[in-house]
């Protein structure tokens, strides 16, 4: 079987490329390396570097390499970003994949798993987070990936042979605990590997957006995951599609973390202090968000091998400590 990973150069893409090699899976990579690594895609994936809307020739790459599933991690993911540029947003993450889907009607390729977010419940009515709550996204990154949701929902209700799986994430973290390929954005805006860089000497300090959230200390709460077990719930969902059915996962630990404790725990693993600046909250954050889990372990069989924030937080700082500066290392 011949899987496409889109967006397979960036940090989740890559490890997801990893664990399809490792069991036994051909990979083709497409990427237009707007923020990917061409250093990232393991030698024995196929690249090639192409846009999201550029239809035709995705619909090529599949028929060329007899593609029969598609796992779909290219999108643009920052919250700050999304909430200034909305409509780059939209045309990327939601018209690019509905080009996406089209070149799988072409090509004839039915199986389809789809990088969705947390992000489309907003500010939840209920926690931890059960995947039937209403969906009220709060910022444009989080609609885009709605509106993409409503897509899925739409052709698998006319289309008797396609499938899919959306898996809507909470916090992705760490680094691959086979150490060849990690984290490295440009900019950088995750939690986790932020810190570290405060750790590593990079940055001065870490900047904590808003201490006056209902929450216990104050900052905001939020699930990590390690890549490595979102990719192996990426593999499970792959093998459970079933023609003419479509479903929703959430892919979290079922427990939150604040801003200060993912600090504490870089403060523990580095053995590092940690200086930190307290400034106003940033627009689109809600307070809280943490998953409900049990549908995706119960159906689906997944449970996750590294729930402990300090093991997560550590696989990424050997990775760092190994590459300070990403992949031009």
């Amino acid at each position: 079987m011949t899987i496409l990973v889109t967006g397979g150069a960036g940090y989740i893409g890559s490890h997801a490329v990893e664990h399809l090699l490792n069991a036994g899976q051909s990979v083709v990579v497409a990427d237009n390396l707007f923020r990917g690594h061409r250093e990232a895609v393991h030698p024995d994936a196929k690249l090639y570097e192409v846009d999201l809307a550029e239809t035709d020739q995705l619909a090529q790459i599949m028929r060329t390499h007899s593609v029969s599933g598609v796992m779909h991690f290219a999108a643009l993911t920052y919250v700050g970003e999304s909430v200034d540029q909305p409509i780059w947003y939209y045309a990327n993450n939601t018209g690019g994949t509905a080009s996406l889907l089209r070149a799988m009607e072409t090509a004839g390729v039915n199986r389809f798993v789809f990088s969705s977010t947390c992000a489309t419940y907003g500010e939840p009515d209920e926690l931890p987070i059960v995947e039937t709550i209403s969906q009220h996204p709060i910022n444009p990154y989080g609609q885009s990936k709605l509106f993409v949701e409503q897509m899925l929902k739409d052709k698998v209700a006319t289309d008797n042979e396609f499938s899919f799986i959306a898996l809507r994430y909470f916090n992705v973290a760490g680094c691959s605990l086979g150490g060849r390929i990690g984290e490295d954005h440009d900019p950088e805006t995750h939690l986790i590997p932020i810190v570290l860089q405060v750790a590593l000497g990079q940055r001065e300090r870490v900047q904590v957006f808003g201490t006056d959230y209902p929450t216990p200390d104050g900052t905001c709460i939020r699930d990590y995951i390690h890549v490595d077990d979102l990719c192996a719930a990426h593999l499970l969902a792959m093998e459970s599609l079933k023609p003419g059915e479509g479903n929703f996962y959430n892919l979290g630990i079922g427990k939150g973390y604040s801003v200060r404790e993912v600090i504490e725990s870089v403060k523990r693993v580095t053995g590092k202090d940690i200086p930190a600046t307290e400034v106003d909250r940033r627009e689109g954050d809600p307070p809280e968000l943490f998953a409900n889990a049990d549908k995706l372990r119960g159906e689906l069989g997944w449970k996750p091998n590294v729930p402990d924030l300090d093991d997560i937080v550590r696989s990424a700082w050997d990775w760092f400590q190994a590459h300070p500066n990403g992949y031009a290392s």
